[in-house]
């Protein structure tokens, strides 16, 4: 009798659907879920069925050019990892697995404030295999505005190339999942990017999510555009600003110093009702122009989803729960494996568009109502 293969998944959603058996409860809701009634996190996949592809023909598509630049760093592919938090309740190599993936791939990282691994450990991973692929460093603004300045400070040494500032959590969003399980790390693991520089970990609180707790407790709601100016004067690093979903916010953020925008509703987990990313994304391409590049984060499941992101004028997108999934079902090699995935896809559709080079893809490839009137 033949053996049975082994199942590979095929697809991103495969992933996730096998990372529901790798993870605990806990572990996996935290990932998974949204806020409130998780409509925006629904909203942020279903959003790119709307944009339908009206494909090219007769165009030499024989030799294909992924590559670009984002804030003139390579990439090998317009695609970054988004940054997400405690990625060692995935696997026990957490983000240090996921940059080294990313790494090998060509792809940028962005890392959390509220990473399970330390800058310097993370950064480590590029200087080590002498790999110069982008690691941009998230940033969270405490309360404690000495602290902020340290983990600036601390990325900036390492040799971090952007300041990735998240600015649509003044509080968080209410995850009823998390306040379900009284979300909290496990005693083995802690912030580890703030556990020594100034003794913060996620407190364990009864009937409460731990995360929440920690955001009233340290996170700064009064932080504004001005802010955004005093952390320009820290450091020489790009400032890229994630969680714009309007041109005016886009404007300002231009004006306050940013080089670079990610369009951004937190993957669903601030404000539900909020819209869909894809569908803020031409708005604030239009008001910033030239100005600054603009990157989608939230959905993105299919390098169909990059094509059109990239029609609608994004310079690269952001990944993030696939990349979780693939951490969990396998660790560096599931996320090197999810990379491939969305690599293949994203040339297939290239091809089948008729689009040879990044370059080629424009908003003429999305059917619009103007061309239903016709």
């Amino acid at each position: 009798m033949e053996e049975r293969k082994s199942f590979q998944p095929l697809n991103l959603f495969e992933y996730e659907q096998l990372a529901t058996k790798s993870l605990s409860q806990m572990a996996l809701d935290y990932y998974a879920s949204g806020a409130w009634d998780e409509v925006t996190l629904r909203d942020n996949r279903a959003a790119f069925e709307k944009f339908k592809l009206r494909p090219r023909s007769l165009v030499d598509v024989s030799q294909r050019n992924l590559a670009t630049e984002v804030l003139a760093q390579p990439l090998q592919i317009p695609l970054l990892i988004a940054p997400m938090a405690f990625q060692c309740l995935a696997n026990p190599q957490g983000e240090v697995a996921t940059a080294t993936a990313a790494a090998s791939a060509g792809v940028g990282m962005v890392l959390s404030t509220l990473s399970t691994k330390t800058i310097e450990e993370v950064a480590a991973v590029c200087h080590d295999t002498n790999l110069q692929t982008p690691q941009w460093f998230q940033l969270y603004i405490h309360k404690d505005r000495g602290l902020t300045r340290a983990l600036v400070e601390r990325a900036y040494t390492a040799g971090y190339k952007a300041l990735c500032i998240t600015v649509d959590a003044p509080v968080l969003g209410r995850r009823e999942r998390d306040k379900r399980n009284e979300f909290a790390l496990p005693p083995d693991m802690q912030l580890a990017n703030l556990t020594n520089l100034s003794g913060l970990n996620i407190p364990q609180k009864q009937g409460e999510s731990g995360l929440f707790t920690y955001f009233a407790q340290q996170l700064d709601p009064a932080v504004t555009w001005q802010d955004l100016e005093w952390l320009e004067s820290l450091c020489p690093l790009p400032l890229v600003v994630k969680g714009i979903l309007r041109a005016d916010d886009a404007v300002r953020a231009v004006e306050s110093g940013a080089k670079a925008i990610v369009v951004s509703n937190h993957g669903g987990r601030q404000l539900d009702g909020a819209i869909a990313s894809i569908d803020a994304l031409a708005e604030v391409v239009d008001a910033v122009g030239d100005r600054a590049e603009v990157l989608l984060d939230g959905g993105i499941r299919r390098g169909t989803d990059i094509l059109r992101a990239l029609a609608l004028g994004a310079k690269a997108v952001l990944v993030g729960r696939p990349v979780l999934w693939g951490l969990a079902v396998a660790g560096e090699a599931g996320v090197a494996h999810v990379i491939d995935i969305l690599r293949d896809e994203l040339d297939v559709a290239m091809a089948l568009s008729g689009c040879a080079s990044l370059e080629k893809i424009d908003s003429s490839l999305l059917f619009s109502e103007k061309h239903r009137s016709r």
